[in-house]
C-alpha cells in the first residue's frame, strides 16, 4: 500500500502536481525528441595498472600471510566488501579482503535481481518534503546507470507492468511512475507509458482479464546478482588486491596508540577454512562489511556495543519461464498484506519475491513453506484463470536476509535506516551496514572515504564510477555469434557463456571439450535444458570456486534455476572439480553430501518434496483409484504390493524400449517415500493425488507408467526427461481428474 499512497498523496499536493505533471509531459517530449540515451560522466581512470590473469587463491593467500601492512582490510566478500575493495585498490590504496565463505555466498546472491532506484521511497521525499529520501532514490537510480554501463553483458533494461485494475488508480499510478521518471532525469533508461487493456494482455497474455482497465509500463534493470559481485570481487584482484574466499576472521588485532593511550585496531587473526591454517593481516584500518554479520564483527572490537542490525527474511521462488513472457516482468503494488511483490523473467524462467519477515541471523537461511505459499497465493491472484498456478511448479526457492539497520549515531536507535549507515568506533574499525545491492558503489566510495579520513590514509578520490568490470571491456550484443562460428558451440550456450562471462567467454570456450558430435562441436552440457557446460567448471575453479555448492549456485546459477536439475549435475561437477582441486575419494564424497545438503535445505529442495510425504493425503475419488490401481498391476504382475526397477524393465522391454538403470532408479526414487528401492502402491496413488491438486509436477514416473499403459503394444519413444514444470502428459491427467 507504501507506492499507492504515495502516488495518491502526490496527486493531493494540488496545483504543485499539476506544475509536474505538466513539467513531466514536456520533459517526455523533450526525451522523445533527443532520444533515451543513459550517459554516465567516468571518474578520472585509475593510475593502478590491471593484471592480465588472475592470481590463484594460493598466490592470494601468501600475498596476505608476507604483506607486513596493508592500508585497509576488508572482512566481508559480499556485493558492498567486495565493491570496498574495488573503491580501495583503485585509489592507490595496499588492499586486501577475506570473506569466511564465498564471494556473495550471502544476501547478494539471493536479491529478487534487480537494479531499481527505489519506487516507493518517494512517498516521504514528496509527502514530507524529505530531502534525504529524494536523494536516496536520485543516488540509486545513478548507480543504477552505472551498473548497467560498466557491466552490461551481466545486467540489462527491463520493462516492468504494472496492471491497474480501478479506473481512478490509472492517474493516480502514472503520476507516481512519472516522478520517477523525472528525478532519473538523464539517466532514464526509458520512457514509461500507458498500456489500453487489449495491449496490456498482448504484452503479457497470462495476466487476469477480469476488470483490467489498463497497465503503466516502467523500467528498472534487472542483473545476474551472484555472478556481479564476482565480477567486482575479481576486477578488485586483477588490479591487485589481495582477496581470499574461505578465510575468515577469529578476531581482531589490537595495539596501544602512542599518542592516545587507547587501543587501535589494527588487523586481524584470520583461519583459511579449507586447510586450518591460521595467520595475521596487518592493516592501517579494518572495514567491516559483513552484512547481516555486522554486530558480530562489530562486537569482536567491542563486547558491550549494542545491536543494530535488525534482519529480515526475504524469499524468493522460480517457476518455469512459461509463467512470464520474456522481455517483461510485473509489480503488484499492494498485496493482501501491504507488501510489494515482483513476478519477472530471468535467465528463462519466473523469479516471484519477495517476502518481508523478522528473521534470526544465520549463515544458512532456508526457505519456509507459509513464504512459498504466500507468493503463489499472490501469484493467482494476478494470472489468468486459465493458468492453473500449481506448487508443483516451483522449481528452487531461497531466503536472503536483508541486513536492516538502526544508525548508531542516531538519536532515535529504534528507527531502522532505509538508507546505509556508515561508523567509525573509538579504536578505529570502520563499519558499513544497510543500503541496498544497487547502491553498493556509493556506499563502498563513502566508506574508503571514512577510511581515509579516520585514519589518515594517503589516497585520492574514488575512481569507480564507469569503471568497467571484468568481462565488460571488448563485449559486445554480438560476441556470442563469434563463438558459435569459432568455436562451434551451440547458439543458445553461447549467448550463456557471453551473457555470463563478457568478453572472458572467450578463455570459457577454449577449454571446451570436443562432443563427438557433426553439431555442436564443443561444448558438453551439465544437464541438457540448461546450457551450462563442462568447462565452466574448469574455469569456475580459476574463479575461486572451491566447492561444489560454489560452483551450483554462484559460478554457474543451477541451484537457483532448478533443484533437480543441479542435484542431477552433482556426480559430473564433483569428478570434475576433484580432478582440478586433487580432491581424495573421501573430500569428494564430502562435497557431494554437503551440496545435496544445500540444495535440500537453502534451495527448497525439502519443501518440494515434502509435497509428497508417506503422511501425504491420498484424496482421489474411487474412479480415479480404481483407474490407478489398474495401472499399477499392469507393472505389478505378481500383485506384491510394490513394483522394482526389474518391474519397469520387463514392461519397457516388452514395448522395445530400453532405459539406463540409473535412470530408472533416479525415477523410481522420486517417489520412494521409505528409500528402500521399491514404489508401494500407496506412494503411486499419493503420488497421482499430489499431481491432480497441483502439489507435484514433472514425475517421470507418472509420465512413463501412463505413457506404457496407452501403448503397450505399439513401438514408442517414452519421454523421461525432467520437466521444466509439468508436461503435456498432465493435461491429460487433468482431463481425467475433470471427469470426476
Amino acid at each position: 500500500m507504501a507506492f499507492q499512497k504515495a502516488v495518491k498523496g502526490t496527486v493531493l499536493i494540488g496545483g504543485g502536481a499539476i506544475a509536474t505533471i505538466f513539467g513531466l509531459s514536456q520533459f517526455s517530449q523533450y526525451r522523445n525528441k533527443h532520444g533515451n540515451l543513459v550517459y554516465i560522466q567516468a571518474a578520472e581512470p585509475a593510475n593502478v595498472p590491471m593484471k592480465n590473469h588472475l592470481p590463484a587463491r594460493e598466490d592470494q593467500l601468501l600475498a596476505l600471510q608476507n604483506t607486513s601492512e596493508f592500508d585497509v582490510l576488508i572482512i566481508g566478500g559480499g556485493a558492498t566488501g567486495s565493491g570496498c575493495a574495488l573503491d580501495a585498490v583503485t585509489r592507490g590504496l595496499k588492499t586486501a579482503l577475506v570473506e569466511r565463505d564465498d564471494f556473495s555466498s550471502g544476501t547478494s546472491s539471493r536479491s529478487t535481481k534487480l537494479i531499481h532506484g527505489g519506487v516507493r521511497y518517494l512517498q516521504k521525499a514528496i509527502m514530507k518534503l524529505d530531502f534525504e529520501q529524494y536523494k536516496m532514490v536520485k543516488e540509486a537510480l545513478h548507480e543504477r546507470a552505472n551498473l548497467l554501463e560498466i557491466a552490461p553483458h551481466l545486467s540489462s533494461p527491463l520493462p516492468i507492468m504494472l496492471p491497474v485494475y480501478k479506473w481512478w488508480q490509472l492517474p493516480y499510478y502514472w503520476v507516481g511512475i512519472k516522478l520517477y521518471d523525472l528525478v532519473a532525469g538523464s539517466q532514464c533508461l526509458k520512457s514509461s507509458y500507458v498500456l489500453s487493456k487489449s495491449r496490456a494482455l498482448e504484452l503479457f497474455p497470462m495476466l487476469q482479464k477480469d476488470r483490467l482497465v489498463g497497465a503503466i509500463v516502467y523500467y528498472d534493470g534487472q542483473h545476474n546478482d551472484a555472478r556481479m559481485n564476482l565480477a567486482i570481487a575479481l576486477t578488485a584482484a586483477r588490479y591487485g588486491a589481495a582477496t581470499a574466499n574461505y578465510t575468515e576472521v577469529v578476531h581482531l588485532l589490537k595495539k596501544t596508540d602512542p599518542k592516545s593511550g587507547k587501543e587501535r585496531v589494527c588487523g586481524a587473526h584470520c583461519r583459511d577454512v579449507l586447510t586450518g591454517q591460521e595467520f595475521d593481516v596487518k592493516a592501517k584500518c579494518v572495514i567491516n562489511a559483513t552484512g547481516p554479520f555486522t554486530d558480530s564483527v562489530r562486537k569482536m572490537d567491542d563486547q558491550e556495543v549494542a545491536n543494530i542490525c535488525q534482519p529480515s527474511a526475504g524469499v524468493h521462488i522460480v517457476m518455469p519461464g512459461y509463467y512470464s513472457p520474456d522481455n517483461m516482468g510485473l509489480l503488484d503494488p499492494a498485496t493482501s498484506d501491504g507488501r510489494v511483490i515482483f513476478f519477472l523473467p530471468w535467465e528463462k524462467m519466473t523469479v516471484a519475491g519477495t517476502t518481508d519477515t523478522p528473521t534470526d541471523i544465520t549463515p544458512h537461511p532456508i526457505p519456509k513453506e507459509e513464504d512459498i505459499n504466500f507468493i503463489l497465493n499472490e501469484v493467482r491472484n494476478y494470472l489468468s484463470c486459465d493458468v492453473e498456478v500449481r506448487r508443483g511448479d516451483v522449481l528452487a526457492a531461497w531466503s536472503g536476509i536483508r541486513p536492516l539497520v538502526t544508525d548508531p549515531n542516531s538519536k532515535d536507535t529504534q528507527s531502522i535506516s532505509r538508507n546505509h549507515i556508515v561508523a567509525v568506533s573509538d579504536s578505529g574499525l570502520v563499519t558499513i551496514a544497510g543500503g541496498k545491492w544497487t547502491t553498493y558503489r556509493s556506499m563502498a566510495q563513502d566508506t574508503i572515504d571514512a577510511a581515509v579520513q579516520a585514519h589518515n590514509l594517503m589516497a585520492g578520490s574514488s575512481k569507480t564510477v564507469g569503471l568497467l568490470l571484468q568481462g565488460a571491456k571488448d563485449w559486445s550484443p554480438t560476441l556470442y555469434i563469434r563463438l558459435v562460428q569459432d568455436y562451434g558451440l551451440e547458439s543458445e550456450v553461447a549467448q550463456h557463456l557471453a551473457s555470463t562471462y563478457g568478453d572472458k567467454a572467450f578463455e570459457v570456450a577454449k577449454i571446451a571439450q570436443v562432443t563427438g558430435k557433426r553439431w555442436p562441436i564443443v561444448g558438453k552440457r551439465l544437464v541438457s535444458e540448461f546450457p551450462y557446460i563442462e568447462a565452466e567448471v574448469i574455469y569456475g575453479v580459476k574463479e575461486y570456486a572451491c566447492t561444489v555448492v560454489d560452483m551450483i549456485s554462484r559460478r554457474t546459477r543451477l541451484a537457483f534455476l532448478n533443484v533437480q536439475a543441479a542435484d542431477e549435475a552433482l556426480p559430473r561437477i564433483v569428478d570434475i572439480m576433484g580432478k582440478e582441486l586433487n580432491w581424495s575419494e573421501q573430500w569428494k564424497k564430502e562435497e557431494l553430501a554437503a551440496a545435496k545438503k544445500f540444495l535440500y535445505y537453502e534451495m527448497g529442495y525439502k519443501a518440494k518434496s515434502e509435497q509428497l510425504t508417506d503422511s501425504s493425503e491420498i484424496s482421489l475419488v474411487p474412479s480415479d483409484i480404481e483407474r490407478y490401481k489398474k495401472r499399477f498391476h499392469m507393472f505389478d504382475k505378481e500383485n506384491k504390493g510394490f513394483i522394482t526397477i526389474l518391474d519397469v524393465q520387463r514392461v519397457l522391454e516388452s514395448i522395445s524400449i530400453q532405459i539406463d538403470e540409473n535412470t530408472l532408479h533416479d525415477i523410481l526414487n522420486e517417489v520412494d517415500l521409505n528409500k528402500n528401492g521399491q514404489v508401494e502402491l500407496d506412494e503411486f496413488l499419493q503420488l497421482m493425488s499430489a499431481i491432480q491438486k497441483g502439489y507435484v509436477s514433472g514425475s517421470r514416473l507418472a509420465v512413463l507408467m501412463k505413457t506404457a499403459e496407452e501403448n503397450l503394444h505399439q513401438r514408442v519413444v517414452i519421454p523421461v526427461d525432467r520437466s521444466g514444470g509439468g508436461l503435456s502428459v498432465f493435461d491429460s491427467e487433468g482431463t481425467e481428474k475433470s471427469r470426476k
